[in-house]
């Protein structure tokens, strides 16, 4: 009597996907190795992802959703564009360093499969939808959105070193630059 297929834990392989990636790179993202690391089949790697591309999107979906979660949880309910933001730049102040490596890996396995950089065209995109571009203070609030996000790839990339108090000055001034005029500056602060 064949027994029945066990189930995969895609948090399982995803992290030991991650971490393979972190240790060795994203060339090293075979479905051989992630079984490996991950304790299951290779057969099991590919029966829950399909093919190296689906795991790949499937690493990057997770860090875009747990970084979501992150901000709306810092935005409160029904935030406006600008909340959204500094919730953002301040979910981006608090990152670790675990944050800035899995966001160099999701950088590099974008890289290397520019099919895919359409999602997060789209994230970025979403994220500067609510602002009009045409007002001064609008554009203040994308001008600060978008050096967090070239701070953050600086750093995680290993090209620029700044130390804690110089990180968090950074962003403090960054999100100054998004509090004119709102009343939902103390959100995104906490």
């Amino acid at each position: 009597m064949a027994g029945r297929p066990r189930s995969i834990d895609r948090d399982k392989v995803l992290d030991a996907a991650e971490a393979l990636v972190v240790t060795t790179g994203a060339a090293a993202l075979s479905f051989d190795a992630v079984a490996k690391a991950a304790g299951i089949t290779k057969g099991g790697v590919q029966y829950a992802f399909g093919t190296r591309d689906n795991l790949i999107r499937a690493m990057i979906a997770r860090w875009e959703e747990a970084f979501d979660a992150e901000v709306a949880g810092r935005a409160g309910p029904d935030p406006s564009p600008r909340a959204m933001i500094r919730a953002h730049l301040a979910a981006t102040r608090d990152a670790d360093e675990a944050d800035h490596s899995r966001f160099a890996v999701m950088m590099t396995a974008l890289l290397q499969h520019p099919d895919q950089l359409s999602d997060t065209r789209d994230w970025y995109n979403a994220r500067l939808a609510g602002l009009d571009l045409a007002n001064p203070a609008d554009r203040q609030v994308a001008l600060a959105f978008m050096a967090g996000e070239g701070a953050f790839l600086l750093k995680a990339l290993g090209l620029m070193d700044l130390t804690d108090t110089q990180w968090k000055a950074l962003f403090a001034d960054m999100l100054s630059a998004t509090a004119s005029g709102t009343s939902d500056v103390a959100s995104a602060e906490d």
